[in-house]
């Protein structure tokens, strides 16, 4: 067609329409079949989930050694926290398939708050429902892993493992002095005399020091309190058993912080009489990942949004 002729302008007008057309249409499809491979994975997803429970619920009707880990940082939101090893706790106790719960610690410590809860559910539980509870410690137990393994009947360690660390700490920086050599001056503004406690651009007084130091030792002697319940006439007491001292797992047996040398297998198969083994562990499984993705990626979208338009003060 002549560019320069009559009904030119019309033709390229519907080429570019028609362009539109199907690159609209192409978009459609992609979106429609990447919509349907997300349907696909999520529903296999589903359906594997689905079917490793049933088939771990099936297994468990069997005699065999429940296990739950204690690894890492004892801490709120983390795998070891008190939400995650209580339920796995519960779940293992009422099985009645279990013979024995064994928790297999491999942690420096963390939390007291998290560690005081899961040792007083390990009591309650013992009491409900008569099992045993044996402490396996891998590599180490310090500090509030040895707070949980001391509801324990019995504690189990390798030779070279590391345990005890009985004490509390707080920590934290001091910089005022660098900051008066360098000029800087803290501008901190408090409502309440010790607002500002423990920051660490402040001075610390005398009283506040004190005041940390009687909540420490209060937490301390609650620490020390677990202990002597749980390992009764077997510690050997002395001035360095609560100082904060940690031992090698032949030490600590000699001095009464564990009972015997023994791994996982040796636990299940000689103590407890039972050589199934099956983890109770709750850990975040592949769905709740994706979930919390969504949820945060949702979350951060709605923020934006509402930014967009919030009126700003800058």
């Amino acid at each position: 067609m002549d560019p320069n002729g009559p009904g030119w302008e019309r033709s390229v007008l519907e080429k570019l329409a028609f362009a539109a057309l199907n690159e609209q249409r192409a978009a459609r499809r992609w979106r429609i079949f990447t919509r349907l491979c997300w349907l696909v994975f999520f529903g296999v997803l589903v359906w594997t989930l689905m079917s490793s429970e049933m088939a771990t619920t099936a297994s468990k009707s069997a005699p065999h050694t429940a296990v739950v880990d204690i690894k890492g940082e004892i801490a709120s939101g983390a795998d070891a926290s008190a939400e995650y090893v209580v339920a796995a706790l519960r779940s293992a106790f009422e099985d009645e398939g279990s013979r024995g719960v064994v928790l297999l610690i491999n942690s420096p410590g963390g939390s007291p708050v998290q560690a005081g809860i899961i040792n007083d559910e390990i009591v309650r539980l013992k009491a409900k429902h008569g099992k045993p509870v044996y402490a396996v410690v891998e590599e180490t137990c310090a500090s509030a892993a040895y707070y949980i393994a001391a509801a324990a009947d019995d504690i189990y360690v390798d030779k070279a493992s590391i345990v005890g660390s009985i004490g509390v700490l707080m920590d934290g920086f001091g910089f005022t002095g660098t900051m008066e050599k360098l000029g800087v001056e803290r501008r901190l503004l408090i409502a309440g005399e010790n607002k500002g406690f423990l920051d660490p651009f402040s001075p610390q007084t005398e009283k506040q020091r004190a005041f940390a130091q009687a909540m420490l030792d209060q937490i301390h002697q609650q620490f020390i309190a677990v202990v002597k319940a749980g390992r009764g006439d077997r510690l050997k007491t002395t001035d360095e058993t609560f100082s904060g001292l940690f031992w090698t797992g032949q030490q600590a047996i000699e001095i009464g912080l564990a009972d015997q040398l023994g791994s996982l297998d040796f636990v299940a198969r000689e103590v407890v009489k039972a050589e199934e083994i099956i983890d109770y562990t709750r850990r975040e499984n592949v769905a709740e990942r994706l979930a919390k993705r969504f949820g945060a990626a949702m979350g951060a979208g709605a923020l934006q949004a509402a930014r967009s338009v919030a009126p700003s003060l800058r």
